[in-house]
């Protein structure tokens, strides 16, 4: 997958800069952020689960084993592995059955990534959903990193939901419901957005945790 351009991220950034606050800060400190590039492929969506409700951290080290058992993680060598080999690795029984079920999905053909990755975004959506396993979130995410969906939009996602509130220099963050429906002001570029406000957390944290300057 190849990322948005610099210019087509750059006149979404004006474009949510000018509908929000919030996302103006974030860009006038920023700059146009960098997009996340994954391919579109069954290890991207592995990857993705494992990271489910785990600090980064601790996901990319049961990622890591995850890759070194299999050399490349494919639906064929997950359905050939003996589940309990991949539990070892880290991960949970719930999401080993949920890298079965999408290994099935794709080699029965009822998830087709290429079919996903150039049809429409309702469409692709409902694809990935469909399949036991791939929850909104999971899908909104493989839609932005490796579709390039621009208007892909993680729903709830604590991240966007924080950097937003920091922005804004309120004491509250919005809750979910209220947070998705401000979103819609960010129509057709929530994707963009999302990655704004991802860049400008992560910067910010990382300012945070270098050394002070000794006097």
């Amino acid at each position: 997958m190849t990322a948005p351009s610099r210019r087509v991220l750059g006149t979404a950034c004006e474009t949510l800069a000018a509908a929000d606050p919030a996302l103006a800060r974030a860009y006038d400190e920023l700059g146009i952020p960098e997009w996340r590039v994954g391919e579109p492929c069954y290890a991207a969506l592995c990857r993705l689960i494992s990271y489910q409700q785990l600090s980064t951290t601790a996901a990319g080290r049961i990622w890591e084993r995850t890759q070194a058992m299999f050399g490349e993680v494919t639906p064929e060598a997950v359905l050939a592995a003996d589940p309990e080999d991949i539990r070892a690795c880290g991960m949970s029984r719930p999401k080993v059955r949920h890298m079965i079920s999408i290994a099935e999905a794709m080699t029965t053909g009822r998830l087709d990534l290429e079919r996903v990755c150039t049809s429409d975004l309702d469409f692709a959506r409902k694809e990935l959903v469909s399949v036991k396993g791939i929850g909104p979130w999971t899908a909104e995410l493989f839609l932005l990193y490796s579709v390039g969906a621009m208007d892909a939009f993680p729903v709830g996602d604590v991240g966007l939901m924080e950097a937003h509130k920091l922005l804004l220099k309120v004491e509250t963050r919005m809750e979910i419901k209220e947070f998705t429906r401000h979103a819609e002001c960010w129509r057709p570029y929530r994707g963009v957005a999302a990655h704004l406000l991802w860049g400008w957390i992560n910067d910010r944290r990382a300012k945070a945790a270098q050394p002070s300057p000794q006097a």
